[in-house]
């Protein structure tokens, strides 16, 4: 465990007292989307059924139009907040069509926003080896973009950082959100819980005291319930859940 987390944890742990997950929450006010890999019909459809406050999507979205496009349907029934997962960067339309749409305030990665009255705090991305990959069990590479652009040919420097590298969980990004407070962390990666998981998103769940995890990424849908308590749900590709973790449209993923 990198030193800066132990310091943040032990900082917190006093002040996070586990609390019932389940309590005074409304299961449908947020709906939670899996990876949509440009099919929206899940996301549309839970919409109108569930009426939801607001629709989070966990990333790859693979929109070949902007975001609003897919969602015209519902667009005046509900919020839509997202964070990116690693093939919103693969292409220039992708990344455009997300990141320049009428959402691209909604942006949840690396911050919190209070959502329908809770705190949910976001995640996006993935480890990347070239930036840190705690599965080596040595420090990150680079705890910051500009530390990293700092270290690189002039070209690069003036161009900033390619799309590859953008899509890396930073640690800087990772410290910020670490020493904020939430109920609820939406991630692209996933946590311990999950055979490709990491430890990371479980302890950096523990430091802001969330109660909930839900994360996309695997395309596999699944329940679970770390060591500290946390719940977990993977959300399945296509598919949306509820607050519960439970499928409220699509199908699971054997």
């Amino acid at each position: 465990m990198p030193s800066f987390e132990r310091a943040l944890l032990k900082d917190k742990q006093s002040n996070n007292e586990m609390e019932d997950a389940d309590a005074n929450i409304n299961t449908n006010k947020i709906l939670i989307a899996g990876d949509p890999h440009g099919d929206f019909k899940a996301v549309v459809a839970a919409v109108k059924a569930q009426k939801p406050e607001a629709i989070i999507l966990l990333g790859d979205c693979d929109l070949y139009v902007p975001l609003e496009v897919y969602l015209k349907e519902v667009q005046d029934q509900v919020e839509v907040f997202w964070i990116p997962g690693n093939h919103d960067y693969d292409l220039p339309e992708w990344f455009d069509n997300l990141f320049n749409s009428v959402y691209a305030a909604n942006n949840l990665d690396g911050r919190v926003v209070e959502i329908a009255g809770l705190r949910v705090a976001g995640l996006g991305g993935i480890f990347k080896g070239k930036i840190w990959n705690p599965q080596a069990n040595e420090p990150a590479r680079w705890k910051s973009r500009e530390d990293f652009l700092h270290y690189q040919p002039s070209n690069i420097r003036k161009s900033g950082l390619r799309r590859y590298h953008e899509c890396a969980i930073w640690p800087e990004d990772y410290e910020r959100l670490a020493d904020q407070e939430a109920d609820i962390l939406v991630v692209h990666e996933a946590p311990s819980c999950h055979p490709h998981g990491f430890e990371e998103i479980d302890l950096l769940a523990e430091l802001m005291g969330v109660k909930q995890i839900y994360h996309g990424h695997h395309h596999r849908y699944y329940t679970a319930t770390l060591e500290s308590g946390i719940k977990v749900c993977g959300a399945p590709i296509n598919g949306v859940v509820d607050l519960d973790g439970q499928i409220v449209e699509g199908r699971k993923r054997q």
